[in-house]
């Protein structure tokens, strides 16, 4: 994957960039979307109207200048008038996208706002989404309505029967919010298939934005063996995969790796995930941080199962959206449904919803290459391995099984193996 760097570059490059991602992902049509961009000059450089989105290029987006002049080779999207009706309600907001992705779209059509409060990160990330009733696509009156609400100081909108309008300070801002918010919408949408999602409380909520992921001390003096650059560009090929696949998302998901002893390498916290290079990932050795860095939440929970299981070389964290629905509705994932999940998972854990960010849990005394992944409620999964192709294959194995028991449940009662049949496979496969 071809790496950018956000700071430099051009408006209309980084608007072809994001709406390429989220056409390729599925999350808006030929048709559908438009994402505009406030410069510091004041002037907006958005999407044109009538153009397909899966051939569109930097030379086809459009600038209105601060005196209402409209440069481009396009009619600047239909839809323009909600954007300048947000950016003059909001100084702070300097990105706008909106797209028709399905999960939100469900969400729209029955005029609910997804609950963010279901899993922390989504709650930091995109707070409370407002509701905007609908109007015409296109009309001033639903640019006024949508305005209203970015005006309440949401930072998100559902637009009753049309999809989610989202803004940030920036692009990135405004894409990891929309990423997460169809995340947890398509989390919730799962979910209801076996039961009510379980939102957490305030105190957990406001435990987790003031948690601290810096625990470490710092080191200084850092020096890359061959052999660690080998690595980091493993977890960086295994990042970008993770990111085509939707196992992670811009903000969501973390890989470590063991080094030497319980040194390890990790990802960080404050940059993209399908944006990564080597040089971001953060080295833990002998207990200290590269200094200079910022460590994602599961560093400290990473350096203990490290520490306390000698065999575990790998570790990847994410939020899927399959086996996401298992964590917020506190639902065991039974892969004695499916023999070759069982076989390279075990019986899967649900880990309790606890202090998993600031290390001594009950996580690294349970996971290990024996019982491979592990569900934490409200949070995150975990997948070890004794290496990082294993480690992300039982995510993978992890996140399929979930889908198909989803499936599954459309159709007809369960038929799982019977404790011969488990006892069979151990057998015949572990032993």
């Amino acid at each position: 994957m071809k790496k950018v760097n956000i700071n430099t570059i051009h408006p209309k490059e980084l608007i072809t960039l994001i709406l390429g991602k989220i056409y390729k992902a599925g999350n808006t049509t030929t048709s559908g979307g438009n994402i505009s961009i406030r410069d510091e000059k004041g002037d907006i450089w958005v999407t044109p109207s009538g153009i397909d989105k899966g051939t569109l290029t930097a030379n086809d987006i459009n600038c209105v200048r601060t005196d209402g002049t409209i440069e481009g080779p396009h009619k600047p999207s239909s839809e323009y008038p909600f954007h300048i009706g947000i950016f003059n309600k909001r100084e702070d907001i300097n990105a706008i996208i909106h797209a028709h992705s399905p999960a939100l779209v469900a969400f729209s059509i029955v005029a609910k706002q997804p609950n963010t409060k279901i899993t922390p990160w989504a709650h930091a990330i995109c707070k409370e989404m407002g509701l905007a009733k609908y109007a015409v696509p296109g009309s001033q009156s639903l640019g006024d309505i949508i305005a209203e609400e970015f005006a309440k100081g949401f930072n998100g909108v559902i637009m009753e029967n049309h999809g989610v309008v989202i803004g940030g300070k920036d692009m990135m801002e405004a894409y990891d919010r929309f990423e997460t918010l169809e995340l947890l919408a398509q989390t919730l949408v799962n979910a209801a298939e076996f039961g009510t999602p379980i939102e957490l409380s305030t105190k957990q909520l406001k435990a987790y934005e003031v948690k601290s992921t810096n625990l470490l001390e710092k080191n200084t003096d850092v020096i890359f063996t061959s052999a660690e650059k080998a690595i980091r560009n493993e977890i960086i090929s295994f990042m970008d995969r993770s990111c085509n696949q939707k196992l992670m998302y811009s903000s969501v998901g973390s890989i470590s790796v063991r080094l030497e002893g319980n040194d390890f390498i990790t990802t960080p916290k404050d940059k993209l995930r399908w944006n990564l290079e080597p040089s971001d990932l953060i080295q833990v050795k002998n207990g200290k941080m590269e200094a200079g860095k910022k460590a994602n939440d599961y560093i400290m929970l990473d350096k203990e199962i490290f520490e306390k299981n000698g065999e575990v070389m790998a570790i990847v964290h994410t939020a899927s959206p399959n086996l996401m629905a298992f964590s917020v509705i506190h639902k065991e994932l039974d892969v004695r449904t499916i023999p070759e999940s069982w076989i390279f998972l075990q019986d899967v854990m649900n880990v309790k919803y606890a202090d998993q960010f600031a290390g001594e849990t009950e996580i690294a005394d349970k996971i290990t290459l024996g019982s491979p992944l592990a569900v934490i409620e409200n949070d995150s999964v975990i997948a070890v391995g004794n290496n990082l192709t294993l480690a992300f294959d039982r995510l993978e194995i992890g996140e399929f099984s979930a889908k198909s028991l989803l499936m599954g449940n459309k159709l007809g009662d369960f038929m799982p193996m019977s404790e011969n049949d488990v006892e069979d496979l151990r057998i015949a496969f572990l032993q």
